[in-house]
């Protein structure tokens, strides 16, 4: 028995697959709802990356088509173990998904009417809304260290959220920026 646990602690794949299979199970409201956990869970508690590694993993994963929850499991299984280490993390971030999706779906079309249903889904939505913004302003506090990011990262919010403008084209506007900031500042 144990040798059977001792594996099981040792294990980097099992160690990956557990990780991002709590996440996937536990994180309400998936997506950037899901990262101050997942920075928790692979900063602090597993020392796997640095916080400013997290970072960088936020940044390129967010650039990515597809769900960030994913690409960051994808992205730090990679980092850990190569190409079975970016599987294993993938699959366990999915499978739990995957699962209660199945479940729900068969069981919220006969109760999706009802009141104390509606009542959970909207706790539910105001619950993932405030892990977001902790995310947001617990990332901007760590990130924007320089008057030019917070302007930058104001700029981007207004084009988004006012001005409707797309943020993959916000996104390119701030590399752009970026670029030109680092060949003055070089200048």
């Amino acid at each position: 028995m144990n040798r059977i646990k001792e594996f099981f602690r040792n294990n980097i794949y099992w160690n990956l697959f557990e990780c991002f299979f709590q996440l996937g199970l536990f994180t309400i409201g998936g997506g950037m709802a899901m990262v101050p956990i997942m920075q928790e869970k692979v900063c602090d508690e597993r020392k796997w990356m640095t916080e400013e590694e997290v970072l960088d993993c936020l940044a390129v994963c967010q650039s990515l088509p597809g769900v960030i929850a994913i690409n960051m499991a994808t992205y730090i299984g990679y980092y850990k173990k190569g190409l079975k280490g970016a599987l294993v993390a993938t699959l366990g971030v999915l499978l739990p998904s995957f699962v209660i999706i199945i479940m729900v779906v068969t069981i919220l079309g006969s109760i999706k009417d009802n009141p104390y249903v509606q009542g959970a889904l909207t706790g539910f939505k105001a619950a993932a809304t405030g892990l977001i913004a902790y995310a947001a302003l617990n990332m901007a506090k760590k990130t924007l260290t320089e008057t030019f990011q917070w302007v930058v990262a104001i700029v981007a919010l207004v084009l988004i959220a006012i001005l409707g403008i797309d943020a993959v084209w916000v996104i390119l506007g701030g590399i752009l920026v970026g670029e030109i900031k680092n060949t003055i500042d070089q200048a």
